[in-house]
């Protein structure tokens, strides 16, 4: 099993290309099983989520091909199957996302329950209420989400007592095809679900309030192909620049969408950073300074996003002064902080509040990676690090940040991937 060995004490400068967003890549993978054409997408990330979700397309019969702008033509005309295994679906939960789609055009859908990262628990029931909202007869057994509809789903209200990313885009790619309109309530604002959103009215879909908390979709008979790039990945934005703060360097990402990152940027420039945008752009300048400790709550967008809570965490256990953390979305998402601890770091918690007393420096220690999030935290805590961290379990860092130890290679970070 590979590690990453990262030495201490470099200053982060220069600037990363900011890669496509997993969280919007993989709904919009999914939704290519609606059309009836081919679809083009470009901008794909190079990670491990994404070859289960396209060899989970491929399973199904979808015919996938690389073309010669680096973009992957997907055509869903000759699927084949409506079944997709537990093999593939218990490393990703994003597979659920195929739920919808597959039961829209086919009629049918047999998904096997989710697996994915350990960070708590996130139930497929809201999915599964809003397709009964739908007129789809569903069953759960052995595993597996056995999901019917007789002719088309029926268009109607879909209301989620949580709001929930996922359930809102299982439900929103259903609604392109059922008859009649769909009104979504209390439907998630992140910028992956507008997105995904934007991919489907180019594929013919009628959808309009995505980014608000009522989303209505009127179904129409069939969906066309389309060309449409991913949108750029937030969180990796967030994660790199974050990094620059906690090191006192000088960062821009590139390639990026500084619209989607106002909570990151604001606790950035509370954190004592120089913050300046472009059309595409983000550069954090910390001018060789201590980051000020922030305080923060994560919530759903447009608060504070929870996949980035682990990553500020790091960089408050080196701050000036103590911060507090609270996180409201995930009851087990402080597992990287007993890791941090074993790196000398000055961490309480309480339930699901940390409070996080900067120390000047952390000390080197193997650690050990418990989820995707997590890993990044652990490499920000590493490079701030007297001595040489080992970094274990780095497959689930694989799953969400593409090429991770070249970029921070390339902005003078030492870090290199190592045989386990």
């Amino acid at each position: 099993m590979e590690k990453l060995l990262i030495e201490g004490g470099s200053c982060l400068n220069g600037e990363v290309r900011i890669s496509g967003a997993k969280n919007a890549a993989l709904p919009i993978l999914a939704a290519t099983l609606l059309a009836e054409e081919p679809v083009h997408i470009s901008n794909l990330p190079h990670l491990h989520d994404i070859t289960t979700m396209l060899e989970l397309l491929r399973r199904l019969g979808v015919e996938l091909t690389l073309d010669e702008k680096l973009s992957i033509e997907i055509d869903a005309s000759q699927v084949h199957s409506v079944v997709a295994p537990y093999d593939l679906v218990k490393t990703m939960r994003a597979s659920i996302l195929v739920l919808g789609p597959l039961l829209a055009r086919f009629g049918q859908a047999e998904v096997s329950l989710p697996g994915g990262c350990a960070i708590g628990s996130r139930p497929v029931d809201l999915h599964l209420r809003g397709l009964e909202a739908m007129g789809a007869e569903i069953e759960v057994e052995a595993g597996y989400i056995r999901a019917r509809s007789s002719g088309r789903l029926k268009g109607g209200r879909v209301f989620f007592d949580t709001v929930t990313v996922t359930g809102t885009e299982n439900i929103l790619m259903a609604a392109t095809l059922a008859e009649g309109e769909t009104i979504i309530e209390n439907a998630a604002r992140e910028p992956e679900v507008v997105d995904l959103a934007n991919c489907l009215n180019a594929m013919g879909a009628d959808i309009r309030g995505a980014g608000t908390d009522t989303i209505v979709v009127k179904g129409v008979a069939a969906l066309k192909g389309c060309h449409y790039p991913v949108m750029a990945d937030r969180i990796e934005t967030g994660t790199f620049l974050v990094a620059a703060a906690a090191t006192g360097g000088r960062v821009r990402t590139k390639n990026t969408r500084p619209d989607t990152l106002d909570a990151v940027l604001q606790k950035l420039s509370e954190a004592g950073a120089e913050i300046t945008t472009g059309d595409d752009w983000i550069e954090l300048d910390m001018q060789g300074r201590r980051p000020k400790a922030v305080n923060l709550t994560t919530a759903p967008y447009p608060a504070f996003p929870t996949d980035m809570q682990a990553q500020f965490a790091a960089m408050n256990t080196v701050a000036l002064g103590v911060g507090i953390i609270r996180e409201t979305i995930f009851e087990n998402r402080f597992m990287h902080m007993q890791e941090m601890r074993r790196l000398g770091a000055n961490i309480n918690i309480d339930g699901n509040t940390a409070v996080i007393e900067g120390v000047k420096r952390l000390k080197a220690a193997p650690v050990m990676a418990t989820d995707l999030r997590a890993s990044a935290s652990l490499v920000i805590a590493a490079l701030v690090a007297e001595g040489d961290t080992l970094i274990d379990r780095i497959y689930h860092i694989d799953r969400g940040y593409e090429c991770i130890e070249e970029k921070f290679q390339s902005l003078g970070a030492r870090i290199r991937r190592i045989p386990g």
